[in-house]
């Protein structure tokens, strides 16, 4: 059975046989949730497989990738691509000596540009009145590939305790960190904790936790923020996170 979707992709609508759905395609959704564009992949695949991917619907689709780096081609699914590793050198060379010396290094990576919800920049303020934030990192080495790059962008570092803090909720479509981005979210902690990180999951507007380290909620309240502080008291020690504590009273400059 061919199917066309309201994304415009997959088979010709009105043509005999063709079930018209009044959704957008999987790969259309991936893309949404992973923050990428179709356009992107285009510019990723070989010449010979642009036309196929430009209607393509699956995730499971394999297609053969030019490497961003300049190393070989590469056969590997969409759902790969988008969320995981790059090609066999790229693997190789983040696993180097000299790489992993740089693994777990956090840094300010400048013209970062990474969609900041309100509710993280309140996440921020509220954290930032009870632990000193160091402002000026904002992505960390690893020492495996992510998404084509050896760095992840967090949405909080605390790097004096080697510990990230991610917020997460369902978004508009109810379906954001769900599904295959869940398993992204899980493959990003997975990397943070090879090189010495743990990561604080909040897990608001119904999803379930996905690590040690979640923290369940309805929203973002104060009382989720004290959780916080709590939980990287269990990770790292009372006498660490004391260090950071910022006196009652104290204003705390954002730009610090």
């Amino acid at each position: 059975m061919q199917v066309s979707f309201r994304c415009g992709h997959g088979a010709e609508p009105g043509e005999p046989g063709v079930v018209a759905l009044a959704r957008v395609c999987p790969l259309c959704v991936l893309l949404h949730e992973t923050q990428r564009s179709r356009h992107e992949l285009l510019g990723r695949v070989t010449p010979p497989h642009r036309r196929a991917l430009a209607r393509e619907t699956r995730i499971g689709a394999s297609y053969e990738w030019r490497c961003a780096r300049g190393h070989d081609r590469y056969l590997a699914t969409i759902g790969e691509v988008l969320t995981g590793p790059s090609c066999a050198k790229c693997r190789a060379n983040a696993a180097a000596p000299g790489a992993r010396r740089e693994a777990g290094v956090a840094f300010m990576k400048p013209g970062l540009r990474v969609g900041t919800s309100q509710i993280e920049q309140r996440l921020r303020m509220l954290l930032g009145e009870r632990i000193r934030l160091h402002h000026r990192v904002n992505a960390v080495r690893i020492a495996r590939m992510f998404y084509g790059k050896q760095e992840v962008w967090p949405d909080i570092l605390v790097p004096q305790l080697r510990i990230a803090v991610e917020y997460d909720d369902p978004g508009r479509s109810r379906r954001a960190h769900l599904g295959v981005k869940a398993g992204s979210d899980l493959e990003k902690d997975a990397a943070l904790r090879e090189v010495g990180w743990e990561v604080i999951r909040i897990r608001a507007g119904g999803l379930e936790p996905i690590g040690p380290y979640s923290i369940v909620c309805r929203s973002l309240t104060i009382a989720v923020v004290d959780d916080v502080v709590s939980t990287m008291r269990e990770i790292r020690g009372d006498a660490a996170v004391d260090a950071l504590l910022v006196p009652q009273g104290q204003a705390v400059d954002p730009q610090a």
